[in-house]
């Protein structure tokens, strides 16, 4: 069969359309040979093939085929009823990696944002499980410095001046520091500190406003706030605590093949590309 003709299965019931190159992946497998008449367990009828098998899981196992990746959704839980099917299909690269649910399983995500307002300054701290995602947050937000007379510290609007923009401070991989309001300096000028958070484009230079664009922020990133208490009374440190179920990066199976040969296949990480 030309590896461009279209090839209409139906699995348990479920059609599914695609061409032969697809099924041909991986030459070895019961799918390829179904294409040449070889497996009797596929028999066509009417221009299809038909296979009594589970269509839904089927078509886990046709994206694998065409994109060579592994990517479920965060509830699924039938690893072991698919790897079955892999291996009913002889795709048994899918089924090794399937038989690792720990590299497929999503993970539980923690993240805890402290913030304690002292005069005219509020002071952030971002505590994170998964040292990927601080670093995504701390590419998002951005602390614009300059210096202000006295009489317009409280105007909503930034100083004419030229904002000086900083990154914000990272004690470790798994945290970062930040502040805004404003600080006096000699005479009647004072340092003005604003935060913009991306993709909001506004610069805000009031605690709480800044404090409710975060939390706003992380609650459309897919977090859920689990709990708020204060840590301290004196220093009036409040404490947002966040999780989310984490999907793993997606693992890529790369197949080496010669002529005549079933194929060494490997699995790595696809990598994720920062900032988004």
């Amino acid at each position: 069969m030309s590896s461009r003709e279209v090839v209409v299965l139906s699995v348990g019931g479920v059609r599914f359309v695609t061409r032969a190159s697809t099924l041909q992946q991986f030459p070895e497998s019961r799918l390829a040979r179904m294409l040449n008449d070889d497996d009797q367990e596929f028999k066509r009828v009417n221009g299809e093939f038909f296979v009594d098998r589970d269509g839904t899981l089927f078509s886990y196992i046709m994206d694998f085929l065409r994109t060579l990746q592994v990517s479920l959704p965060t509830d699924f839980s039938d690893y072991q009823r698919l790897q079955r099917e892999a291996e009913f299909y002889g795709l048994y690269p899918l089924a090794d990696l399937l038989s690792q649910e720990h590299l497929l399983k999503p993970r539980l995500e923690i993240l805890e944002v402290r913030f304690s307002l002292q005069e005219m300054q509020a002071f952030f701290r971002i505590f994170g499980s998964c040292s990927t995602t601080v670093e995504t947050l701390a590419e998002q937000i951005t602390v614009f410095t300059g210096q202000q007379s006295g009489q317009s510290w409280n105007s909503p609007f930034p100083s004419q001046k030229p904002l000086v923009p900083l990154p914000v401070e990272r004690p470790s991989h798994h945290d970062m520091v930040f502040q805004c309001g404003t600080d006096y300096s000699a005479g009647d000028q004072f340092v003005a500190r604003y935060v913009s958070i991306k993709p909001d484009n506004r610069k805000l230079i009031n605690g709480t406003n800044v404090l409710g664009l975060l939390l706003d922020t992380l609650l459309k990133d897919g977090f859920r706030l689990i709990s708020t208490r204060t840590v301290s009374s004196e220093e009036k440190v409040e404490c947002y605590s966040f999780e989310r179920m984490k999907r793993p990066a997606g693992l890529t199976v790369t197949v080496n093949q010669t002529p005549g040969s079933s194929g060494v296949a490997q699995a790595k990480r696809s990598q994720v590309q920062k900032g988004k």
